[in-house]
């Protein structure tokens, strides 16, 4: 295999790319500006910095969203861009392996192939890879051994819950539910209980700094938003209760679905999972505590890895590097 290779992961919220000649990943929000309806203003995290803060010219969008290409052309140039001008390796004849959601239909996976199979990159070659068998991999694990791996992706759009053994997918749940509905959640129960309308940023850095899969976070941070009364900004001093009381339901319901997945699981699977843990991974596991909840709620020992955000397309690098993943 040559060094012209990159991994990339799609996510929604961020894109993640990796270049086999650098030995590089770029992590950039998977975020287009557009000027005039159709010509791109800005990408990346530029682009990112201008939303909730653009004028009506200028339009923000996500051209990735629950998992799936949302705007296919937008998108294919952002790509290009990035490889350009910040991977800068070699394109022409170039190998890509992307990674996929589980549980989307034939149509949506054919949209991920054709992104690069029918870009002006003209790639030699396009192989699709499961998502969750990425981030095991990413997370330092052998899937080609006979041995039951539970991997929770919490990512922005999406949450994916998944047994994997054998290089395969035993079970899987793609839940259309991340870290954006729960942004959301605090939103609503901010402008709800407090009369303040907070932004998607300011809901995502409460969660980030105050909020916890387990009740008890007495950290404070001063929010600002708009009285819904007298209709003027104000500063709020928040702590980590709300934040917990406005995504406990939301945690729960992920709960459910690792519960419902176990339930399901082959008894001989069940007693892998039980001894290695289940792996917790995606930018949404970053929420302080997260593991304990789990824990709480199956018995069962979690495990969490440093910048979980990165963890699939770390696996794409080693897939791309180690011949021992030829097979999957």
């Amino acid at each position: 295999m040559t060094n012209n290779v990159y991994g990339i992961d799609l996510g929604t919220c961020n894109m993640k790319i990796y270049c086999k000649s650098s030995n590089k990943i770029l992590n950039e929000k998977n975020t287009i500006a557009l000027k005039n309806k159709d010509e791109i203003y800005a990408y990346g995290n530029s682009a990112y910095a201008m939303y909730e803060k653009a004028p009506e010219s200028i339009h923000v969008t996500f051209p990735v969203t629950t998992g799936v290409i949302a705007d296919f052309n937008n998108l294919q140039s952002m790509i290009q861009l990035f490889l350009e001008t910040h991977v800068k390796g070699s394109l022409k004849g170039a190998e890509f392996i992307v990674a996929v959601p589980t549980s989307i239909t034939e149509v949506e996976k054919k949209a991920f192939f054709d992104m690069f199979y029918k870009s002006k990159m003209k790639p030699k070659s396009v192989l699709l890879c499961e998502k969750p068998i990425a981030d095991a991999v990413g997370l330092g694990l052998d899937v080609n051994e006979p041995t039951g791996i539970m991997v929770v992706d919490i990512g922005a759009d999406t949450t994916e819950i998944s047994v994997i053994s054998l290089g395969g997918l035993v079970l899987s749940d793609l839940l259309h539910f991340g870290g954006n509905k729960i942004d959301e959640s605090i939103i609503t129960y901010v402008k709800r209980n407090y009369n303040l309308v907070i932004g998607q940023k300011t809901a995502q850095s409460m969660k980030e700094r105050l909020g916890s899969g387990i009740p008890g976070n007495e950290d404070t941070m001063i929010v600002v938003g708009r009285d819904v009364v007298s209709g003027l900004p104000i500063e709020m001093e928040m702590s980590g209760g709300v934040v917990y009381e406005a995504i406990k339901d939301n945690l729960e319901s992920i709960c459910n679905s690792i519960k419902m997945i176990l339930e399901k699981t082959p008894p001989e699977l069940a007693r892998d999972i039980i001894y290695a843990g289940i792996y917790i991974t995606g930018g949404g596991s970053k929420i302080k505590d997260l593991d304990q909840l789990f824990t709480q709620i199956t018995n069962i020992k979690v495990n969490t890895c440093e910048n979980p955000e990165e963890s699939a397309v770390r696996g794409l690098s080693k897939i791309a590097t180690d011949s021992k993943y030829k097979r999957i």
